[in-house]
């Protein structure tokens, strides 16, 4: 793979996206991924099936999704591979698979309803989180905003490019599909615990080391956003992450509570039923839209960092 790949994908796809016209036209390849996830989900995970036979139906879906995507983007790639400009192709398609500037476009659209009305805000936030708006009073809005926009800082932009960087366009293609088949099916409830069991537990391996750099990347971010403590973001990170059922999902939230003197986490509400979750910092916990906003500065600080890593990393790789 060509080093330059990773950081000129970062960059582009920070400053553009992926095209709205594009999702209305083609739709996007996580949303290909969910159709196969979903195909296989109706026609494999069935209630006749006993657990055991439940599990293995999950592996096999999962197989055949990741022996899909291996397929086709392995193919690809070697056709770019022939062409004299292979490589910027190769880079231009890796864009799809982060999600830097639409992340922070979701948040701060919380941030600008929220200073419109509670209701907005409500209604901004359904879209970038999975518990139930209409419990959410102004610093819940808040908080629920700045905990997806650190988790995913780990999972939509760190670990795919993770991923870009050790094996090119299949690698960060794979990752997603994990990525996307966790989200949909992975879940502790009677009709996933079996069959999204093989997809949560590979997602927990292959987040394992990002997270982890997620907190290192923020905890150094800490030193270009004011106010921001490099010394609490790594220390609450160390002592908080532990408390997370997932492994490694309060690496990022707690790095980015200790950093801004936040309290995140905490009891919240799923589908109607109230889930006590773990607190991450010691910091204040009645957040705004203002809040909202230094978390986004220093997300994009973080952004900052990876692209220097990712520049050093491609640098040393030409020149050795």
């Amino acid at each position: 793979m060509d080093p330059l790949i990773s950081p000129l994908a970062l960059a582009l796809e920070r400053q553009v996206g992926y095209p709205q016209k594009l999702v209305d036209t083609i739709g996007h390849p996580v949303m290909w991924f969910g159709k196969l996830i979903g195909f296989c989900d109706t026609r494999l995970n069935t209630s006749a099936r006993t657990p055991a036979q439940r599990k293995l139906a999950g592996v096999v879906a999962l197989g055949l999704l990741l022996l899909s995507v291996l397929i086709v983007t392995t193919g690809i790639r070697t056709i770019l591979s022939w062409l004299p400009l292979g490589w910027l192709l190769e880079m231009l398609l890796a864009t799809v698979f982060l999600a830097q500037k639409e992340l922070g476009r979701a948040v701060a659209a919380v941030a600008d309803a929220l200073r419109t009305s509670l209701a907005a805000g409500r209604e901004a936030v359904s879209h970038v989180v999975g518990r139930d708006p209409a419990t959410l009073d102004e610093p819940g809005v808040a908080r629920a905003a700045i905990e997806t926009l650190a988790e995913s800082t780990s999972d939509g932009v760190v670990a795919p490019w993770f991923f870009l960087l050790l094996l090119g366009l299949p690698g960060i293609a794979l990752y997603k599909a994990v990525n996307t088949a966790d989200s949909m099916v992975g879940h502790l409830n009677d009709r996933y615990r079996d069959y999204g069991w093989a997809a949560a537990r590979l997602d927990d391996v292959l987040n394992w080391i990002p997270a982890r750099f997620t907190a290192v990347l923020v905890t150094a971010a800490c030193f270009f956003v004011p106010g921001a403590s490099p010394g609490k973001a790594w220390a609450i990170a160390r002592r908080d992450a532990r408390k997370h059922d997932s492994p490694n999902a309060g690496w990022p939230e707690a790095a980015f509570a200790g950093a801004l003197n936040f309290r995140l986490g905490g009891p919240r509400s799923y589908d109607g039923e109230l889930v006590d979750l773990p607190a991450f910092g010691d910091g204040r916990s009645g957040l705004g839209p203002s809040d909202i906003m230094l978390a986004l500065l220093l997300y994009r600080r973080t952004l900052d960092v990876l692209l220097v890593v990712s520049a050093f990393v491609a640098l040393i790789m030409l020149v050795s």
